[in-house]
């Protein structure tokens, strides 16, 4: 027997709980994963508080939780995308993430091999929110040169932004919190407090111009960036309905390869990851409601060893 968290019923954290249950195997063309630690992202307690949302994923009750995981492979059926016993290796799993063990097909399912110097905390990060983060840098071309507005900066897609882009070459200004502006200032970035008042903030910490947006949260940040004259196409959203003529975009956007570069630029140093919190799997809980509350600086992850 091993532990998985499950849910019966649409809702919040109340709602998961973590069971015994009968190990899985590996069928042919899969392999089963040792799953050591999950990295948690809103979509997760989105699919696991609706409906209608867990019908977009193709997930039904009673239903696993989570996506993101990284681990080791323990069984490795025919077919399996060579894949071998041993191999450490990140990936998603909709549904089946936060478990003791995760079946996966590779080819069907996202499966990669993890660096050596990648650990697996981290790499349970990066399905998502690494994905969701290169799309963004991609669909706004971000060069050398580029001022950059990111809105929520300081969340679990927003410091991936902001090190790809200053990666690029561009001058990054980031929303938060006033707390978080410390944290901003180790990433990189040039901090500004969200809300009421943000375009003229950006203004004044920006006189030569903005050259694109992204808003990692809502829309607050498109629209300042409308008022601050930046072209729509470069502006991107990945939570709210874009603004006229800016773009909605998300990790299916992602360019081919994003992740195994982004996983090898962690892996050279230059580029980190930072965890806002790990959970024992027992505090699922805790750590939905800790990620649900949007205020953390950078990532939480369950862990399960």
């Amino acid at each position: 027997m091993s532990r998985a968290v499950l849910q019966d019923s649409f809702g919040g954290p109340e709602v998961l709980e973590v069971r015994e249950v009968t190990d899985p195997h590996a069928g042919p063309g899969e392999v089963r994963v040792r799953v050591t630690a999950a990295g948690l992202n809103p979509v997760d307690w989105i699919v696991a508080g609706s409906a209608e949302a867990a019908a977009r994923f193709g997930v039904v009750l009673p239903a696993g939780f989570g996506n993101d995981f990284a681990g080791v492979v323990d069984e490795a059926a025919d077919g399996a995308g060579g894949f071998a016993v041993g191999t450490r290796v990140y990936g998603g799993a909709r549904g089946r993430a936060v478990a003791d063990y995760a079946v996966v097909r590779p080819g069907t399912d996202e499966v990669l091999a993890t660096p050596d110097a990648v650990d697996d905390v981290t790499a349970s990060t990066l399905p998502i929110a690494g994905r969701t983060a290169d799309a963004v840098i991609s669909v706004l071309g971000v060069h050398a040169g580029d001022v950059v507005l990111v809105g929520g900066a300081a969340g679990g897609v927003g410091v991936f932004v902001v090190q790809l882009a200053k990666l690029a070459g561009a001058r990054v200004i980031g929303t938060a919190s006033p707390s978080s502006f410390d944290f901003l200032r180790d990433l990189g970035a040039d901090p500004v407090a969200y809300g009421e008042g943000l375009a003229d903030r950006v203004r004044a910490l920006a006189p030569e111009g903005i050259t694109a947006a992204a808003d990692l949260f809502g829309t607050e940040t498109a629209l300042a960036a409308l008022d601050l004259g930046v072209e729509p196409a470069r502006i991107a959203t990945i939570a709210g309905s874009p603004p006229d003529g800016a773009r909605a975009t998300g990790g299916r956007d992602a360019t081919p390869g994003a992740l195994d570069r982004i996983a090898a630029t962690i892996a050279a140093g230059k580029l980190t990851v930072p965890i806002a919190a790990t959970f024992p799997i027992e505090a699922i809980r805790d750590a939905v409601e800790l990620q649900r509350g949007r205020h953390t600086n950078g990532k939480v992850v369950v862990t399960l060893v």
